[in-house]
């Protein structure tokens, strides 16, 4: 329609003043744009109109001449906020071309700077995701469906092939449904070769260079790896010494161009490089050159950048839940150690008992069994560093009694202390399980607030108890970031600050758990705090409630002992990672709180009151919480809290 392609745009195409078509964008608007310009050039191919596709950051470059009445600028973004791609739009417009958007999000800035807007979808964005998918599908659709208008506006198509392309459109959901019918087919792909290799590749021909390109940015995106993206031909003259993985995107590749990837696949082979095609159903030839062959349907040569693709996507999603489930193997022993270790302590032994003993020695050594198992199966090829695989490897054997600790020094260069020699273990672990782990929320959607090309902006969190952090110089980042948002609740039920009593803690247990010995150290006292002592003034052993804030790392907030004052204790880590200081803070309570910011501030206290309660014959009420005077509802333990609104309730029935 005319917000699409404006009634000016329109009659310049009819009084054929448009000679150029340049299709923009970055990342995978980028390759969008070119999956675009391929269309255009097929639907245009009988017109003496030039389309090219350029990257956004690269288009200035080509802005050679001061007019360009003579050209259609189009944008591709999701977003519509990607700081090049808005930037050149800007730049076209001030040289006069006609610029118009293929873009997601309503209302977004670029719909703002362009002559005419083509939106993806309708309502809210489809994606707001840096792994973007669906966006890319629909990015290439609007460029079909545009290119087939403009073929219309040129008469470079009659009416039946229009409608013919609309109607092979038209059909490609049900086809990406048949890809995604493979799923599990592909998934096992994924799962059986992802972990075993360090190098990988995309390649791909024609329309599938397109595909290639799509594919290496999810592939990267997800399993964190720098991947090449590469003409098929070109291949075997980079980089196959290093025995890499190679995506082959062969699927819709026709007649010499096909047979051609089938022998640089037996090449690629030849190289000892694992090898998964993605090719047309019917299409054997592969069979004995490639580690894993994914069909997909039969389609149009200029349309495969869509199927090929979609299979891509769903390899890299998987190849990331493969990788990540290689981290939990891991994962899993270390919790094993932390909680034998923290068992132990409480039975009495010391850490160099711990580490001495036979059962923690079996116990190493058995993992330590299987790890190397692992490692020779490949599973930690793709993502552990050699150094982490390395450390791991002697840290185990050290652990194990396998090998003197006198060595340590040399390995290590420190020497074999028990503290040491943990210290360094969990250290690794941590670092192997970093390069690994690939969090499947972060997997499915992993957004982000500022689009490609800019820095991002983080909204600072402010109120009265960060305020107060702040005068005695720590910060959000001295918090977990569980503890940021306890306290970020919480402000809303707290007037104000009566006084402030800062402690020291020190001789935790390397883990950062407090042991027999730990201790608490007064640092200052300030306003109503002032005129109050203190027990560490007088035993400076870490006992009590303060011992039990430091071994749960959690923010306290509840009443004095010995005064019944509103007192709030932040745990805080200002030398490493673990609590070196208590803050404790005398507050003041407001008295009306709405009842939602209550809930909110209560946090997982209130699912606790909730659940007390419900064991009786009571049925849940949120006002329940009204019942309650706020310092009663935060300074007293949850048990006590179920326990009086239960007899509030009973006593209230007639």
């Amino acid at each position: 329609g005319d917000k699409a392609i404006p009634p000016a745009l329109a009659e310049a195409f009819h009084q054929h003043k448009i000679e150029k078509i340049l299709f923009i964008g970055q990342g995978t608007a980028g390759v969008a744009a070119c999956g675009c310009a391929e269309l255009l050039r097929y639907y245009l191919a009988d017109s003496s109109i030039r389309v090219a596709p350029f990257k956004a950051s690269e288009f200035s470059g080509s802005l050679l001449k001061t007019n360009l009445r003579d050209t259609l600028i189009i944008a591709i973004t999701q977003s519509g906020t990607t700081t090049d791609t808005n930037r050149a739009i800007d730049m076209a417009r001030e040289r006069g071309a006609h610029t118009m958007a293929i873009v997601n999000r309503r209302d977004s800035d670029i719909t703002f700077k362009t002559d005419g807007v083509l939106y993806t979808s309708t309502g809210r964005d489809i994606e707001m995701s840096v792994a973007s998918t669906k966006a890319y599908y629909s990015q290439i659709a609007a460029g079909g469906i545009l290119g087939l208008k403009l073929a219309q506006l040129t008469a470079t198509r009659d009416e039946d092939f229009i409608l013919g392309e609309l109607e092979r459109l038209m059909l490609i959901p049900s086809l990406m449904k048949k890809v995604l019918a493979r799923e599990e087919e592909i998934a096992r792909s994924a799962h059986r070769f992802a972990p075993t290799k360090k190098y990988w590749a995309v390649v791909g021909s024609g329309y599938n260079k397109i595909s290639a390109d799509e594919i290496r940015i999810k592939l990267s995106e997800l399993c964190y790896k720098t991947i090449s993206s590469d003409v098929v031909e070109d291949k075997k003259h980079i980089d196959l010494s290093s025995e890499p993985l190679i995506f082959v995107c062969a699927a819709g590749n026709r007649g010499d161009v096909i047979n051609d990837i089938i022998k640089d696949t037996a090449i690629f082979k030849a190289h000892e490089a694992t090898t998964i095609v993605i090719a047309t159903e019917g299409e054997e030839r592969f069979k004995p050159y490639a580690d894993s062959l994914i069909y997909v349907p039969e389609i149009e040569e200029r349309f495969s950048p869509i199927l090929t693709t979609l299979a891509g996507h769903l390899w890299g999603y998987h190849a990331a839940r493969a990788i990540n489930a290689e981290s939990r193997f891991l994962f899993d022993f270390r919790e094993d150690i932390n909680t034998y270790i923290s068992a132990s302590l409480g039975k009495g032994l010391d850490i160099y008992q711990i580490i001495l003993n036979k059962i923690f020695q079996e116990k190493t050594a058995k993992f330590s069994s299987h790890f190397k198992k692992r490692l020779a199966d490949k599973r930690y090829t793709t993502a552990m560093e050699l150094k982490a695989a390395s450390d791991l490897t002697l840290l185990l054997k050290y652990l194990s009694g396998r090998l003197p600790m006198s060595d340590f020094d040399l390995d290590f260069g420190m020497s074999g202390t028990a503290p040491n020699m943990f210290d360094v273990f969990f250290r690794c672990i941590g670092e192997a399980l970093n390069d690994m782990a690939r969090p499947i929320d972060a997997i499915k959607h992993q957004a982000k607030t500022v689009t490609v090309g800019t820095s991002r902006i983080w909204e600072p969190i402010e109120g009265i108890l960060f305020e107060t952090l702040k005068k005695n110089r720590f910060g959000v980042s001295n918090l977990t970031n569980k503890n940021v948002l306890v306290l970020k609740n919480l402000q809303d039920i707290i007037s104000d600050i009566k006084g402030e009593t800062l402690y020291q803690i020190s001789d935790l247990h390397y883990t950062g758990e407090p042991v027999e010995d730990s201790k608490i150290e007064l640092v200052k006292k300030k306003g109503s705090s002032s005129r109050l002592a203190s027990r560490v003034e007088a035993d400076n052993r870490l006992k009590g409630t303060k011992r039990i804030i430091v071994k749960t790392g959690n923010v306290f907030i509840g009443k004095g002992k010995t005064d019944d004052r509103s007192i709030l204790v932040v745990p805080i880590m200002k030398k490493g990672p673990h609590i070196d200081h208590l803050l404790l803070l005398n507050v003041g309570v407001k008295r009306e709180i709405e009842l939602s910011r209550k809930i909110r501030a209560l946090g997982d206290k209130f699912t606790h009151i909730k659940n007390i309660v419900e064991e009786t014959s009571l049925s849940w009420q949120d006002d329940f919480l009204n019942l309650l005077d706020v310092e009663e509802l935060f300074g007293n333990s949850a048990e006590k809290l179920a326990e009086f609104i239960v007899s509030s309730s009973s006593t209230s029935k007639p």
